[in-house]
């Protein structure tokens, strides 16, 4: 009996042992947890994020690249949290299933909007509403705030105006100011702005007006290059001036007539030259012309008004024209017998007579006269000298013709000229003024694009060295009733091809 006691005691304790070993073997297998916590969209690390399991094993804490690892977590079944404040907590289930098993997560959190604010209404500040006489230019001020400084604002910008349905919008900006460019004189501007800090709707501003100063009547009008094109300039006589045509065209001869209340000029269109008009503002350009201004050279051409502002004259190569300011009533007026190039006229301001200048094709062999609306020739003003010349302007009165004319005679297929000076034709008794001699032009310069002021007592021109490169001025001649002794001042740096009405 002891014996068998001894040996049931000796099994009980062997059973017993073996379970405990079993029970220490399965606690032993573990795995691990480890991973990133980056913000959505971004993958930007997310510090201090709390990274827990259900079940629970332990708690930790991402570091500053968003790392965390847990280890020695038991194998089975647990979904794991990432928190942090001003996020959306994240889960994610894993099974941990064999010894030394890692798994790898990432937790992409997103923004809690329910924690952030919206940005303040902008407040419009500048011009203040219903501002009057703003120029062109005008620099848009507002201002905005949000409570949480982390945001970044973005501003979007709306401006409508009273003449038509063109809408202005510029999106994603940055700063609290926009400026404004090439704005219409005596038009009124509507604008609004929204901010937006990316996690609500975006919030609008009240709508503030602001209307610009009326067109100023500005005599003056010329001509620079910007941007490698042509532009118009009209400035009145302090220098205070306005882009007038837009630097993406290239437009020259500018030629105002107060009657009809426009400017014309010409313009490159389609690989053809044209006649345009356009308000006094630079508004509403309309293409007069369909059979374009040609010549030999197209920047030498010129067209002009009649005095009521109805119609005007150019030429097509050996053709000269009248059409009306409307585009309509295209009619033939004169041909060049001998097929030369009408390159230049001017129609007197009784619409009695036109003058005309005609050259060959390389801008030589030129003449220079009169012709009645019915294409007689009246009178010559200028046959068989070499030289260029050009610049035809009749006086208020019609009995005087300016023009000009390279008294060096010099011909190269560049068409340079030496010295060109401007000369008064009076038509009444023949006798012609040497005008840029009696007003000292200087040596080695040519004086062009010569033109009467409204009252004819100066001559507005260009004045530039005659090496073709340096910088070309619009001076004025002052005139008297001597007739000698004129004084010439310059009126405008960078400029060229001037109109005075």
């Amino acid at each position: 009996m002891k014996t068998f006691i001894k040996i049931f005691t000796l099994f009980v304790f062997l059973f017993t042992l073996g379970s405990c070993n079993e029970e220490l073997v399965e606690q032993s297998q573990t795995g691990g947890l480890k991973g990133k916590v980056v913000k959505k969209g971004t993958n930007e690390p997310i510090p201090n994020a709390k990274v827990i399991t259900t079940p629970s094993t332990q708690t930790v804490f991402s570091d500053k690249d968003g790392l965390f690892e847990i280890k020695n977590i038991p194998l089975g079944n647990y979904s794991v949290k990432a928190e942090l404040s001003g996020y959306v907590a994240n889960f994610q289930a894993v099974n941990i299933q064999g010894e030394n098993q890692t798994v790898t997560l990432v937790f992409e959190m997103s923004d809690d909007d329910s924690l952030n604010s919206p940005p303040t209404t902008p407040v419009l500040l500048s011009p203040i509403d219903n501002a009057l006489n703003q120029p062109l230019t005008v620099e848009l001020k507002w201002n905005s705030t949000d409570p949480d400084t982390s945001d970044v604002l973005k501003y979007r910008l709306i401006v409508k105006n009273n003449i038509n349905t063109n809408v202005v919008e510029v999106n994603d900006l940055t700063v609290k100011n926009y400026t404004l460019n090439n704005l219409q004189y005596g038009v009124s501007y509507f604008w609004q702005v929204a901010v937006s800090d990316g996690i609500h709707p975006e919030v609008l501003s009240t709508v503030f007006k602001f209307t610009t100063s009326t067109v100023p009547s500005n005599r003056f009008h010329y001509v620079q290059k910007q941007n490698g094109n042509l532009t118009i300039i009209s400035s009145d006589s302090q220098g205070n001036h306005f882009q007038f045509t837009q630097t993406m065209y290239n437009s020259w001869r500018p030629r105002k007539n107060n009657n009809a209340g426009l400017v014309a000029f010409l313009r490159t269109e389609g690989g053809g030259t044209h006649i345009y008009t356009a308000n006094p503002d630079g508004s509403n350009p309309f293409k007069v012309t369909q059979i374009p201004v040609s010549g030999f050279n197209n920047y030498e051409m010129d067209f002009a008004w009649s005095t009521n502002g109805n119609t005007l004259i150019y030429s097509n190569f050996d053709k000269l024209y009248r059409i009306n300011k409307d585009g309509s009533g295209q009619q033939l007026l004169y041909t060049t017998p001998d097929g030369s190039l009408i390159t230049e006229c001017d129609w007197s301001y009784d619409n009695s007579k036109i003058a005309l200048k005609t050259n060959n094709y390389n801008g030589y062999n030129v003449k220079i006269f009169i012709i009645d609306m019915l294409g007689n020739v009246t009178k010559n003003i200028i046959t068989g000298v070499s030289g260029a010349a050009g610049g035809l302007n009749f006086s208020v009165d019609g009995q005087k013709l300016l023009y000009t004319r390279d008294v060096s005679g010099y011909q190269d297929s560049n068409y340079r000229q030496l010295d060109s000076r401007i000369f008064i034709y009076n038509l009444i008794t023949n006798v012609i003024l040497d005008v840029s001699t009696e007003s000292d032009k200087p040596t080695g310069t040519n004086d062009l694009d010569p033109r009467f002021s409204p009252n004819d007592s100066q001559i507005i021109l260009m004045n530039t060295s005659n090496d073709n490169i340096s910088q070309k001025n619009v001076v004025v001649i002052d005139l008297n009733t001597l007739m000698i002794d004129f004084v010439r001042t310059t009126l405008f740096t960078n400029a060229e091809m001037p109109d005075y009405e």
